[in-house]
């Protein structure tokens, strides 16, 4: 069936389908806020796979694809969603690369797109809550949730010889889901949680919560936090104090601004982000250099993977129509198909406008499962020498 419905669609595409025109995706990202030094390389990765595919004339009858990027703030609901008010129904765009926390994201999911009609493809917003939102078809992500991340944190700190942690969460949708999940993970594993306590983001001063999580003491402090914003503050809290010595950083944590504002003060502690390794993430990596940006930032891969799945789904839709082409984007990114890595989408396009299957991999080896979320492959990480490490892959 999948096969007969993508042949109708190339069938349409050459009888006179003719799209010769500029399509425009959305890119709401936290440009600014608790996240931002991340964001730059995740719009850099959205935009390659759109130039990518405008450049090989392919897609749609030849038209183009340009990002129209708008800052989601990631902590302001409001702002989020009148970001993505903005970029649909003043700039037109026909599919959204974002957002990237998890409450911006419900919020603006919820308030806009989904009354719109829109189709956002996240590339990281991991909180569980949003594996079972009532979408209408119309969200997906190409990072894994949260609840995957907390078994391979609790396995990580159990290999680590660590039986018990305080813990310090963001408090918004992401760190709480993040922090419940993680909880229940590591307690079932024999694991013990001394403090689970929620720290807000933008206060000048942190001696207050570190003070309480050195009480509780524990092996190590999980900082489930943003390195741009309060789990810096957290984290510099403790390591003045003396109050730990081993820290624990889920992917909100990993950043260059660790290295940069801390380096070697935290070297031994280790944790882990949504990444892969392979043909597919060598291949992006080569493309991002080749571009002038960093491709191994946090979510840079799974940005570029959303945009391409976006414009994969229209062309296998013969349509921009988000009401159409969201029928495909679980048909282009699962098997059956020939595989697709980095580089190949001009090739994705003309297999699809043959009726063939395709079966996108991507940079960070995608594959859907549930309502529309990547399965995912974790990158455990260790500061040495001031550097973050690759440990290896799970």
């Amino acid at each position: 069936m999948k096969k007969l419905l993508l042949a109708s669609a190339a069938l349409a595409l050459t009888a006179g389908g003719a799209f010769a025109d500029d399509v425009k995706l959305g890119i709401s990202l936290g440009f600014t806020g608790p996240l931002e030094s991340m964001s730059p390389a995740m719009a850099d990765g959205a935009e390659l796979a759109m130039k990518e595919v405008s450049d090989s004339g392919k897609f749609m009858g030849g038209a183009t694809v340009t990002g129209v990027r708008g800052d989601s703030t990631c902590i302001d609901s409001a702002a989020a969603s009148a970001t993505v008010e903005k970029l649909i129904t003043a700039d037109g765009v026909k599919g959204i690369v974002g957002g990237m926390c998890s409450g911006e994201t419900t919020a603006s999911l919820q308030n806009v797109a989904m009354p719109k009609g829109m189709v956002m493809i996240s590339p990281s917003a991991t909180s569980p809550a949003l594996s079972t939102l009532d979408d209408n078809g119309l969200f997906f992500r190409t990072s894994p949730s949260d609840a995957r991340q907390s078994d391979v944190m609790t396995d990580i700190i159990m290999e680590h010889g660590i039986k018990s942690v305080a813990l310090t969460y963001t408090n918004n949708d992401y760190g709480k889901g993040l922090a419940d999940s993680f909880a229940a993970a590591f307690e079932a594993k024999g694991g013990k949680i001394t403090i689970n306590a929620a720290h807000d983001d933008g206060k000048p001063d942190y001696s207050a919560e570190v003070a309480a999580l050195a009480a509780a003491g524990g092996d190590a402090l999980v900082i489930a936090g943003y390195v741009d914003q309060g789990g810096s503050g957290i984290l510099r809290g403790a390591l003045d104090t003396g109050a730990f010595e081993t820290f624990v950083f889920p992917d909100g944590m990993v950043g260059s601004a660790l290295e940069t504002n801390f380096g070697a003060e935290v070297n031994g502690s280790f944790g882990q982000m949504p990444s892969s390794e392979g043909e597919g993430k060598e291949k992006f990596l080569e493309l991002a250099k080749a571009a002038g940006f960093d491709g191994s930032g946090v979510y840079s891969a799974e940005a570029y993977d959303a945009a391409a799945l976006i414009m994969l789904a229209m062309a296998a839709a013969n349509s921009t129509d988000p009401s159409v082409y969201k029928e495909k984007v679980m048909d282009v990114a699962n098997a059956p198909g020939e595989k697709i890595l980095p580089g190949e989408l001009g090739k994705a396009l003309e297999l699809i406008a043959e009726g063939k299957d395709v079966d996108y991999q991507g940079a960070s080896s995608v594959e859907l499962i549930g309502a529309g979320e990547s399965a995912g492959t974790f990158r455990e990480i260790e500061v040495k020498d001031g550097k973050i490490e690759t440990v290896r892959y799970r």
